[in-house]
């Protein structure tokens, strides 16, 4: 199979599944134990702290592991009670959903608008009424188009305004150089299945001096932030894909840039192509095109049959079939917007998968040119 989804999940590194094996046998003790079996395991979420917070530049007593992005997302929200929480109109639906559960416990929830790229434009940030306290929560790289978000230009221009800012860095985690100093938000989102770690484990980052409310209770693991026995295994094997990604980020970016240069070159061969956000500063690994009046998801199921496997938008709202939030607030027309394809790019793809599928999607549309 040709597999270009890696933005919905990425295939377990076999060196992180070599690190995981012990965890889920003959190490299998409750890290919350005295004994050594116990020791032997938080020493191992310990360890894994420590290889994350390298990767994301953050101090590693600031990292709560969580069952995932969308659970990190919840607790960042979640602390967000009793003040104005603003978010972008492209955020992921674990941050639009959790903000509408929690709408009532806000003094007040607002959108503010992107630009035709899908990028927010910092001026109008500025322009809304800030309470010191208030929350920001804006993505640092669009999960669909791939577009990099301005955060640490609002973390620096808001400053003055007292605003605490979260940023969703699921998708930018190991695409592109990320240190949650530098970018000095207050809270900071990340998961392991996208950066070729296990599913079911993320993070969420707290600056210093932030005191962060436990959204689940039950005892005192990680912190006190967030209660229930550690998934041992999960967070070891995050903890190796943070250690890989910090080492390889380089080579990868850069064999991602080129695989992705190589694919838009032969897209734009295609009559009526559009790439979203073409001018946006964009992930190394991201393509989200459509073509007016095609049917996405019918595309894709087409692609599918030649064992090609794309994406129609967010994995985690695929099923909805209504247009994608994110190329609406983008001002795509819905025509265009139905016809949505997108292609992410992992590090074990090559150049002969994208020259594939660029034969099989021209075969698809119905149209005859040489590649």
């Amino acid at each position: 199979m040709i597999y270009f989804d890696h933005n919905a999940t990425t295939r377990c590194d076999e060196r992180v599944v070599e690190a995981m094996a012990p965890y889920m046998g003959a190490l299998y003790g409750n890290p919350s134990s005295l004994y050594k079996l116990g020791r032997f395991a938080r020493t191992a979420i310990d360890t894994a702290r420590e290889q994350l917070a390298a990767l994301l530049d953050a101090p590693a007593e600031r990292i709560v592991f969580t069952s995932g992005g969308t659970e990190a997302n919840a607790l960042a929200l979640a602390n967000a009670r009793g003040k104005c929480l603003t978010i972008s109109a492209i955020e992921h639906p674990s941050v639009f959903e959790n903000a509408a559960a929690y709408r009532a416990s806000y003094r007040d929830l607002r959108t503010g608008a992107v630009d035709s790229n899908g990028q927010i434009s910092v001026d109008s940030l500025l322009d809304l009424d800030w309470q010191p306290g208030d929350f920001l929560s804006l993505m640092l790289a669009n999960n669909e188009t791939g577009a990099v978000q301005p955060v640490a230009e609002a973390v620096n221009r808001l400053s003055g305004f007292g605003v605490n800012v979260h940023t969703d860095a699921v998708q930018a985690l190991g695409k592109m150089p990320l240190s949650f100093r530098q970018l000095g938000v207050t809270l900071l989102t990340v998961s392991s299945h996208k950066i070729y770690g296990p599913k079911g484990c993320g993070a969420l980052v707290v600056a210093e001096g932030f005191n962060l409310s436990a959204l689940q209770r039950g005892g005192d693991q990680e912190h006190g932030w967030r209660a229930g026995t550690e998934n041992v295994a999960a967070i070891v094997g995050f903890g190796k894909a943070a250690e890989l990604a910090k080492a390889e980020m380089e080579v990868r970016s850069a064999k991602l840039a080129k695989l992705r240069q190589r694919l838009e070159q032969r897209l734009k061969t295609i009559p009526g192509l559009v790439i979203f956000a073409e001018t946006a500063e964009r992930l190394p690994n991201t393509v989200q095109f459509g073509v007016a009046g095609l049917n996405g998801e019918m595309l894709l199921m087409q692609l599918d049959q030649h064992n090609i496997a794309v994406s129609s938008g967010s994995a985690c709202s695929a099923a909805s079939g209504e247009i994608s939030p994110v190329l609406a607030a983008m001002g795509i027309a819905p025509d265009l917007a139905k016809s949505a394809i997108r292609v992410s790019l992992g590090k074990d793809n090559t150049e002969t998968e994208i020259d594939r599928f660029v034969e099989v999607l021209i075969a698809s549309l119905g149209i005859h040119q040489e590649i």
